[in-house]
């Protein structure tokens, strides 16, 4: 169905005659997912050392100064402990994918303010972070190159999901 506007302009409409079609820079405002390959990752860079500054403002009121946990989750530490009884999921331990760091911080942290940090404030705590973790020297620039070639010690160490739905090409494309 569609409804007219004055200016000649078609827009898509619901059936129950609310809402309307989102404009492309809407949908490019939520359209900030980043592939498990570094696909969609923007442009810039962050040091580990600003990476340190940022998370002493905004993160480790929750995760603690050096990313031990608080409030808010560890980040560090836990290798060698997920075959343990008491698993240590962190991002060092657990995460198969380095870019899905950035994902994660970009859309959901600090969490009393999602999405406010800048592309580089980003690049530099997940840097900082990565350090931590020892997968990262003191000294090092993330940017999306040499984030999408980090590989994480837990990547080859996760199996596939054996449901039939999530298998479905169908629900791969065009969704």
């Amino acid at each position: 169905m569609l409804a007219v506007l004055g200016c000649g302009e078609a827009r898509a409409q619901s059936p129950y005659g609310i809402g309307r079609t989102a404009t492309p820079a809407e949908i490019a405002g939520w359209n900030i997912d980043i592939g498990r390959d570094g696909s969609g990752l923007p442009p810039g860079s962050g040091t580990v050392s600003r990476g340190r500054e940022v998370f002493a403002q905004q993160c480790a009121a929750c995760h603690g100064d050096k990313g031990q946990g608080g409030v808010g989750d560890q980040l560090v530490g836990g290798q060698g402990t997920l075959a343990s009884p008491k698993p240590v999921r962190t991002v060092g331990s657990y995460w198969p994918y380095a870019p899905t760091l950035f994902d994660y911080i970009r859309r959901a942290m600090p969490q009393n303010a999602p999405q406010s940090l800048s592309n580089d404030d980003v690049y530099a705590v997940s840097a900082y972070v990565l350090s931590l973790n020892g997968l990262l020297p003191a000294d090092a620039t993330l940017d999306a190159k040499t984030l999408s070639a980090i590989k994480m010690p837990n990547r080859d160490k996760f199996v596939g999901d054996p449901r039939p739905d999530v298998k479905n090409p169908a629900c791969m494309t065009g969704c």
